[in-house]
């Protein structure tokens, strides 16, 4: 029966929550949101193209397919509204034997995207919000799109022509991660899961390498963190517990993005043994700021974790929400011993979405991969042309310069095979040309990042910018 009282109670709170950010909402500015205009307008249709145009050549041992996702609103947005929280739409592309094939992009079928479409929504348990817009990775052998903080991952099949809501085999008992990370070494993926109705705990969830979760394990927090990205090493699983908790005045306020800068939450990294218990964890105090993504992590000969990260002074801090300054790359060395983070910059250029070869996840690494950013916040990223090949042996910038108008997203890096070394490869992504309004598929030689590109694939559309992608490699590759 108290069961019954509590969640009675709490049912009758969120719904007078939920009345009072209605009524609020209607005071917000009617102006259309930054992310919905311009480069980040969404597509409005659901498109299948064929024998895609290529210029130059694309290298033999490119087979596979190149998956991203981002946020893409069926419906119009209202007050209220924020990027990180539209429909999500996935896109496709299959590359083979020199030749593009196809491109597809599908709208995730949440209940709400699918109403909006006119179509059943996708099968599957349901589990809270189930919109899904972040990211598309493999685990355990399948394709998955992710989101934090709330659904279960939608399964997708190879052409991602259906779609499932899919817990891993109901194994999973909550929420999971935008941002999991697969051990290169065990084949199992690793996940910092946290959820926007529990504010007093997070938990490190383990995929194994058959797709079922071997591991669950619950953190103590407080204020209800937003924990974005994690890290792994042999040793450790690094928890970024930093100061953008979630917000009752944002909510109440009307807004729909439920996290803000809270100077109060103190700044920690937590080293959680990779089989220990909470109880196990060690937590490193860090000045104040915020990462939305790591390069990479590893242990040294010292027995410090090294973090590569792009870090934020302050983010969120405004009553609206929003990016109040430009991150920046920084190494960071956690010391079990000293419970203390050492920040160094690497780079201070404005940047994000770092990526490295990821057979070096949890081991040392030499090259990391960014996209460059306004330095002024511009939300129709207006001179963020270039993309970064950092060289932490010599402390090189590499630049390639994609020239005026021309956007590029998040670029990863794709090996020429199984036993080619780190930056033996190349690196693909999409390219947004603003003034045509079209997208090139772009394949540049790793290791000659400033060259022109070796090849790209013309797409007639403009692509969203969206947030993250990954390559696919076919089956017999791997």
């Amino acid at each position: 029966m108290p069961n019954l009282i509590e969640s009675s109670l709490r049912a009758a709170a969120e719904g007078l929550v939920a009345l009072v950010a209605a009524c609020n909402r209607l005071r917000l500015p009617g102006t259309e949101h930054p992310f919905v205009v311009g480069v980040h307008a969404p597509m409005r249709e659901e498109l299948t193209l064929r024998d895609l145009p290529v210029t130059g050549t694309i290298p033999a041992g490119l087979d596979g397919r190149y998956l991203k996702m981002g946020a893409n609103p069926a419906r119009p947005t209202t007050r209220g509204h924020d990027w990180f929280l539209g429909d999500g739409m996935v896109h496709g592309l299959r590359i083979a034997d020199g030749e593009a094939l196809w491109y597809r992009n599908r709208w995730i079928g949440s209940r709400a995207a699918s109403a909006a479409l006119g179509r059943a929504a996708a099968p599957g348990p349901r589990r809270g919000d189930d919109t899904v817009n972040t990211n598309v990775v493999e685990i355990g052998g399948g394709t998955f799109a992710v989101v934090e903080a709330g659904s279960y991952p939608v399964a997708l099949s190879e052409d991602l022509e259906t779609q499932r809501y899919d817990p891993f085999g109901s194994t999973l008992a909550g929420s999971f991660s935008g941002h999991p990370h697969r051990d290169p070494e065990t084949g199992e993926t690793h996940a910092i899961a946290y959820d926007g109705r529990v504010w007093d705990s997070v938990r490190h969830v383990v995929v194994s390498s058959a797709g079922r979760v071997v591991r669950d394990v619950s953190i103590s927090v407080e204020h209800g963190p937003c924990i974005h990205d994690c890290a792994i090493t042999a040793r450790f699983v690094v928890v970024l517990d930093l100061p953008v908790t979630f917000s009752m005045r944002a909510v109440l306020a009307g807004h729909r993005f439920p996290f803000r800068w809270n100077p109060a939450h103190g700044a920690r990294i937590g080293l959680l043994p990779r089989h220990g218990t909470a109880a196990d964890i060690v937590w490193c105090a860090v000045e104040p700021c915020f990462v939305f993504h790591v390069a990479n992590a590893y242990d040294d000969a010292d027995g410090r974790v090294v973090l590569d990260v792009v870090a934020y002074e302050r983010v969120f801090a405004s009553a609206g929400g929003g990016l109040d300054t430009p991150g920046r790359l920084e190494r960071w060395i956690a010391d079990p011993a000293t419970k203390r983070v050492d920040r160094r910059v690497i780079d201070p250029a404005a940047q994000e979405f770092p990526r490295i070869d990821e057979r070096r996840f949890g081991r040392p690494h030499r090259y990391v991969y960014a996209g460059s950013v306004p330095a002024n916040g511009n939300t129709q990223l207006v001179g963020a042309t270039q993309i970064y090949k950092h060289d932490l042996a010599t402390g090189e910038r590499h630049v390639h310069e994609f020239g005026a108008d021309r956007v590029p997203g998040e670029f990863v890096f794709v090996p020429e095979g199984p036993e080619a070394g780190e930056d033996e490869g190349w690196l693909v992504g999409l390219v947004v040309d603003t003034a045509g309004d079209t997208t090139d598929f772009t394949i540049l030689d790793a290791r000659a990042v400033e060259a022109p590109p070796v090849a790209t694939v013309r797409l007639g559309h403009r692509i969203p910018p969206g947030f993250h992608g990954n390559w696919f490699p076919n089956q017999r590759d791997r």
